[in-house]
C-alpha cells in the first residue's frame, strides 16, 4: 500500500464516528489483488475496531453475484459484515448507522469510485449517496447523501 493511501485512510478513521458495537466485529473484504484503495478502505474499518479479513479474489463478478447484488450498484470491492453487504467505498458513517439501526435492506452501496470517497482521498467537495438496497429486490434507495461541508 502507498504511504498516501495509507494515510488517507488513517486520516478518515480518525475523523469519522465510531459506534462501540463495531468493535471486534467480525467484517469480510472480498477484493482484487491489486487494487489498493481498497486496501485502504479495508485499513479505515480495522482502525475502527472492525476485525478485517481480506480476501483476494480473481473474480469480483462471481463474489457480487452470488451476493445478488444489483449491477448498477457495484463498486470496487465487496465486505460483508453481520448479515449485510458492503458494496464499494461506503462509508464508515453509513456502515455504523445501518449496523445501529438494522433496516430490513440486504446491504448499502457506493457505485464506481467517487474521488473523496472512503479510500478514495480526501476531497471536500466529494458528492455521492449510499445507496440502500431492498432483500426484497425492489428500487435502491438513498441511504445517505454525501455532500461538500
Amino acid at each position: 500500500m502507498k504511504r498516501r493511501q495509507f494515510m488517507t485512510a488513517t486520516a478518515a478513521a480518525l475523523l469519522l464516528p465510531r459506534v462501540a458495537a463495531a468493535r471486534g466485529m467480525p467484517m469480510t473484504v472480498h477484493k482484487d489483488p491489486y487494487c489498493g484503495c481498497c486496501e485502504a478502505w479495508a485499513l479505515a474499518f480495522g482502525s475502527a475496531g472492525y476485525v478485517v479479513d481480506i480476501r483476494n479474489e480473481d473474480d469480483m463478478d462471481a463474489v457480487k453475484a452470488r451476493l445478488k447484488i444489483p449491477d448498477d450498484v457495484w463498486g470496487c470491492h465487496t465486505a460483508v459484515v453481520d448479515g449485510y453487504y458492503l458494496e464499494g467505498h461506503v462509508p464508515l458513517e453509513a456502515a455504523e448507522r445501518l449496523l445501529r439501526e438494522r433496516p430490513d435492506v440486504a446491504g448499502l452501496a457506493v457505485a464506481g469510485m467517487p474521488r473523496g470517497s472512503l479510500g478514495m482521498g480526501i476531497d471536500p467537495r466529494a458528492s455521492y449517496d449510499v445507496m440502500a438496497v431492498p432483500r426484497d429486490g425492489s428500487k435502491s434507495f438513498v441511504f445517505m447523501a454525501v455532500r461538500p461541508t
